[in-house]
């Protein structure tokens, strides 16, 4: 008899971090974390606690002073009209909120309209569910944005959600006001759920401005909102964050599903959450500045590169989702049956020693392509690009 997990494939991320453990002097652009410490405050929060011995249960929920905090950084920073703080649940980190809300709110042959490209993982909840993904391009000619028509003939009679993700991974594209409001219609219409997962509300480069889906006119009630402390507040080790649930019903389901995943999120962490809201957060904006200047150096860089691999500077997020040229083969030519984002990554990693993620394992859109991460040193980005400058000249 078979398990719904059976229908989930693992994703190739831990295949390309498998090769590259056997990598010497490696440079790791195929790893999604930033290399800034975390905040002081946050740091010395999470040793107060340890010193005064909050090592024991909490409430299954989340510390009440961290949900008030949290729900007066939603409805200040993001708009969203949280009315009280029971409706903001804490999660281990954004991966365990969108296994909370797909298992809370999905049955088994449900559709849920997703995003091509899109992060492996979160289609694998909805597989890991019995829950069919449907995708929905994202189109590289409209700066991996919908047509807010090819949206909408996605939905059939079972779709039960739409899955947002803005700032948007792998491809860095950020959906305005405008694209929120097409979605936002057809869920209105339709009478469907959104699910909007929002791990870098606070990368957004430009000028530009993160919205919530959330926030716009009767979309609290119908959205369940993701967000996690990875990215703002550079603690992607220490796993928290939290889901905004208006609707009663599917929130008793997912405090039950805390409860039988985690009882309750760490203590500590949450103390370190505390700290991280309690302090004033000049980090996020200087954090932001910085990878905005990352961004900026290693596309500077990549135009050495000739038309090997190409793309434009993202609009948010801290990937570069970088365009293969269809004529590019590896040396020897490309083995049958096997992709060239593919052949790419392996390329880079035996002959360049760069890490960097196959675009076919975003999905079928994503062949062609591969993802880099800048976020790292900009003495790792420098190397990196000279490395892949001697393999692709």
């Amino acid at each position: 008899m078979g398990n719904s997990l059976d229908a989930v494939p693992l994703s190739g991320i831990f295949r390309i971090r498998d090769l590259m453990y056997g990598v010497s002097q490696p440079f790791r652009l195929d790893h999604g974390d930033i290399s800034f410490d975390t905040p002081a405050p946050i740091r010395e929060a999470m040793k107060r606690a340890l010193d005064a011995g909050e090592t024991k249960y909490v409430q299954t929920g989340g510390l009440p002073r961290l949900r008030e905090l949290l729900a007066e950084k939603l409805r200040v920073r993001n708009a969203i009209p949280v009315s009280e703080p029971d409706e903001i649940l804490v999660t281990a980190g954004g991966m365990h909120g969108l296994y909370l809300v797909c298992r809370a709110a999905l049955d088994p042959g449900d559709e849920v309209i997703v995003p091509d490209p899109a992060w492996g993982p979160t289609l694998g909840h909805i597989l890991a569910v019995g829950a069919t993904p449907v995708p929905c391009p994202l189109r590289p000619g409209l700066d991996w944005r919908y047509d807010p028509e090819e949206l909408r003939s996605s939905v059939t009679p079972r779709t039960r959600a739409i899955l947002v993700n803005t700032p948007h991974n792998p491809t860095g594209g950020v959906l305005g006001r405008a694209d929120l409001e097409a979605i936002a219609a057809v869920a209105r219409e339709r009478d469907l759920m959104v699910i909007s997962d929002e791990p870098y509300e606070d990368i957004v480069y430009d000028g530009a401005r993160h919205v919530s889906l959330a926030a716009l006119p009767e979309m609290h009630k119908r959205t369940v909102s993701v967000f996690t402390f990875s990215k703002s507040h550079v603690m992607t080790g220490l796993r928290l964050g939290y889901v905004v649930v208006k609707n009663p019903e599917l929130r008793a389901r997912v405090l039950k599903l805390i409860s039988l995943t985690v009882s309750n999120v760490s203590s500590v962490i949450q103390h370190g959450g505390l700290g991280a809201l309690e302090a004033d957060q000049h980090w996020i904006a200087a954090n932001r500045a910085a990878l905005e200047a990352r961004r900026d150096r290693f596309y500077a860089g990549l135009a050495t590169l000739g038309d090997t691999l190409t793309g434009s500077p993202p609009a948010g997020a801290f990937f570069a989702f970088l365009r293969i040229d269809p004529a590019w083969e590896p040396p020897g030519g490309l083995v049958p049956g096997r992709s060239q984002s593919w052949a790419m990554a392996e390329h880079l990693i035996r002959q360049a020693r760069v890490g960097s993620i196959p675009g076919v394992d975003f999905g079928a859109l994503g062949e062609g392509y591969i993802r880099c991460c800048f976020a790292r040193e900009p003495s790792e980005l420098d190397g990196a690009l000279a490395s892949m400058r001697e393999v692709l000249l």
